[in-house]
């Protein structure tokens, strides 16, 4: 199978998000099978060209037209193991110094800069040469693709046998945009319709995903059928509704080879399950970088996150008395909205041996929370699918979580009499429920063998990308061969 990958972000090219993560890591494992040929197209960012790569330039000055306009951009490629990363070259739309936008707000002119991104990797596959199976799209700044290959390209033979899959990583943000961006980008006007890409006066670019690929999908079971919801699915439940028999719920994976704390390089000091002497060294590392006593016996919680509502940290805010009661102590790394850093930064004088704040993002630091907390803590009003909370429990260190979407998928509950599971869950979304599921994961800290149980069976957790990379195989091979019948 020939597969066509775009994403707006890949690690470890460019990131902002688990989108990266996810782009830089599913095509490897899909190409690993030994099924799939698998090309990744991406922008050529500012982000990109500081990394000095050894790019292959595939195509200077590959003509597209976009709306009545004759536009070009220059192809290069780069060989990462059995994957072929193909980067779209246009200065005036990518050689910027953020991905998205400023610290401000968006950049104005993303609809435009994105639904080229969308046309010119179609184009780019023909310059390559490169006749996919399958078109992978994710999240908005891809998902013009598939208004493309619906209208414009409908009549093209390059594309006739061309099955597609559209994943939504975060329906929260669905790229709208106004009106005349249909006419920018020649697609017909008859698309600004509520049957089609209308959305409260919007053209919204998340629809055509949802409405022109083969089939959708998620990043967690819970989350596919959350999204079907009114209190989920941000206007969109009922087109999801409708489109529920080609909706899939596929749980994202971790790379172990980058997420191990046997081999990790960032972290204080390696251990595994056998010997868990590095974790106390990490512990206590982490301590004294947040300049916080060196106690060993006192939990530690800690939070690698977006400071914003929707991760719940307006909750954190609220509940920071209890949490601090539970005898724990608390370090957060992120950067977000003014108000949550001010509050932190203000509560940070007043809590200054429990709490340990950093508002930044700093990945090796980033690491060693991951491998010095005791505890992980993830309160988010809704989660997609989490990653964080898979790579806290490689670390040996115990999520506690909001029963949310891949947060529900993937902790389970610990039981202290029969010693199964792996974290724990709270349900409401209140200062009071947090607070009483961190007591709960303190009471099991205090008794030692316990602990150790949970630790054991959180780091013998298995969310590899293998699972999830056989379960988008066998979709893409049933929808290819759906696209060659109906040829």
């Amino acid at each position: 199978m020939r597969i066509a990958f775009l994403s707006s972000e890949v690690a470890p090219y460019s990131k902002t998000g688990g989108l990266a993560d996810v782009a830089g890591a599913l095509p490897k494992f899909l190409a690993g099978t030994g099924r799939a040929e698998v090309r990744v197209f991406t922008p050529f960012y500012r982000e990109v060209r500081a990394k000095g790569l050894p790019l292959v330039t595939a195509a200077e000055n590959v003509p597209v037209s976009l709306g009545g306009r004759r536009l070009s951009f220059n192809l290069y490629e780069h060989r990462a193991g059995n994957v072929t990363f193909s980067f779209i070259g246009s200065d005036d739309r990518f050689d910027r110094e953020f991905l998205y936008g400023t610290p401000a707000g968006d950049y104005p002119d993303n609809g435009e800069r994105f639904g080229f991104f969308s046309r010119a990797a179609l184009e780019a596959m023909k310059a390559a040469g490169f006749r996919p199976d399958l078109v992978h799209g994710n999240d908005w700044q891809s998902a013009a693709a598939f208004a493309f290959l619906r209208f414009t390209l409908a009549d093209d033979p390059f594309f006739s046998r061309t099955g597609s899959v559209f994943t939504i990583h975060n329906l929260a943000y669905q790229g709208l945009f106004e009106k005349e961006i249909l006419a920018a980008l020649g697609l017909p006007a008859t698309l600004f319709d509520l049957n089609h890409l209308e959305f409260f006066g919007k053209v919204n670019f998340l629809k055509a995903g949802i409405l022109y690929a083969s089939a959708v999908t998620t990043v967690s079971r819970k989350y596919s059928r959350e999204i079907q919801t009114p209190e989920f699915g941000c206007g969109l439940d009922g087109l999801l509704r409708h489109r529920s028999d080609v909706l899939f719920g596929i749980l994202n994976g971790v790379d172990y080879e980058a997420w191990n704390p046997e081999s990790d390089a960032l972290i204080p000091a390696n251990y595994g399950p056998r010997d868990l002497g590095g974790k106390t060294v990490s512990k206590l590392e982490l301590l004294r970088l947040f300049g916080l006593p060196a106690e060993e016996t006192k939990p530690v919680v800690g939070m690698v996150t977006r400071l914003a509502g929707q991760k719940g940290l307006d909750i954190v805010c609220e509940a920071l008395e209890g949490v601090f009661k539970l005898g724990v102590r608390l370090v957060i790394l992120g950067t977000g909205e003014k108000k949550i850093q001010e509050f932190l930064e203000a509560a940070r004088q007043r809590y200054p041996e429990d709490l340990g704040l950093k508002i930044a993002f700093d990945e090796k630091l980033a690491r060693t929370i991951y491998a010095g907390s005791d505890m992980f803590l993830i309160p988010s009003r809704y989660e997609p699918c989490g990653l964080t909370q898979m790579y806290s429990l490689k670390y040996g260190t115990i999520p506690v979580v909001r029963a949310t979407g891949g947060l529900d998928d993937t902790i389970q509950e610990f039981e202290p009499a029969t010693l199964r599971g792996n974290g724990f869950k709270f349900e409401a979304a209140t200062p009071a429920a947090l607070v009483e599921a961190l007591g709960r994961a303190a009471r099991t800290f205090s008794d030692r063998q316990r602990w150790r149980r949970l630790v054991l069976n959180a780091m013998a957790a298995d969310f590899s990308w293998d699972r999830s990379a056989r379960r988008y195989l066998e979709l893409y091979k049933t929808i290819i061969s759906l696209a060659s019948r109906r040829r």
